[in-house]
């Protein structure tokens, strides 16, 4: 059976692991490669068992250990052709790296489909993905986005389960010690997405048919784990629907748990 393991999530790093012991994939690959590589064997998982690496964006808490896990491994990775592009000129990758473009139609890897779909972030041309594993399940990973705009509704809409990004308190962060500039920036369309809009799409997508759900991406200034997941609850009650009935709910921190069967 597939089972998603967050190895990473938040503002040090995002990795997660999606498949079995023998074969697998990986959404992003934002801590060195040791890390990645010891996270993996903690779960019983071999590194040679990774299939493909799917890119998100360039920023480095997505990519900082892609080209030595990538090379060292030989590993294929996929990305957006704004994002290829973006890492090739910030020298993130090399000649080293196999490394394709993935279009809006999606491939077929190791008995999965991935459908990547636009999210709304200050960077080249960002990707979530939708995962559908030889069973039919589908996981999505939505993180990175400042909002959730009808094309992202759309494609997680209906998925069994659902890593959506809760990256801040809002009250947090406008009190907090981060600058104008940066406040702005994460509070915009292009930025990252709140405890109360996680909130309040994860009740949308309750009603849709999902199931399951990782809080991912959080904060280390912004936000704390118990805040994240009292938000969403709470939201949930508030339109009657309760835990480990009508819903799953885990919060992915900077290194998370052992694993979530689906």
């Amino acid at each position: 059976m597939p089972r998603l393991y967050p190895l990473f999530s938040g503002s040090s790093g995002n990795c997660y692991y999606l498949g079995t012991n023998e074969s697998g994939i990986l959404i992003d690959a934002g801590r060195t490669a040791k890390q990645i590589k010891t996270a993996l064997d903690e779960r019983e998982l071999d590194i040679k068992n990774v299939r493909a690496i799917f890119v998100t964006h360039e920023h480095i808490d997505h990519t900082r250990g892609l080209r030595v896990l990538a090379s060292k491994y030989k590993i294929k990775v996929y990305a957006s052709v704004g994002t290829v592009a973006e890492m090739k000129n910030k020298a993130l990758i090399n000649e080293s790296v196999d490394i394709s473009t993935i279009t809006l139609d999606g491939l077929e890897t190791d008995d999965m489909h991935i459908t990547p779909f636009r999210i709304s972030h200050d960077c080249a041309e960002g990707y979530g993905y939708v995962v559908e594993t030889a069973d039919g399940r589908k996981t999505a990973f939505a993180t990175d986005t400042g909002i959730i705009s009808n094309n992202i509704e759309a494609a997680i809409s209906g998925c069994d389960t659902v890593v959506l990004e809760s990256n801040h308190d809002i009250r947090m962060l406008q009190n907090g010690d981060y600058p104008y500039n940066l406040k702005k920036r994460i509070l915009s369309d292009y930025g990252h997405l709140s405890n109360d809009s996680c909130a309040y799409t994860a009740v949308k997508l309750v009603r849709g048919g999902t199931t399951r759900f990782v809080l991912a991406h959080l904060s280390k200034e912004n936000n704390i784990p118990m805040l994240a997941e009292q938000t969403s609850i709470c939201a949930f009650e508030q339109n009657k629907m309760k835990r480990n009935i009508d819903y799953t709910l885990t919060v992915a921190a900077e290194k998370d748990n052992k694993y979530l069967i689906y």
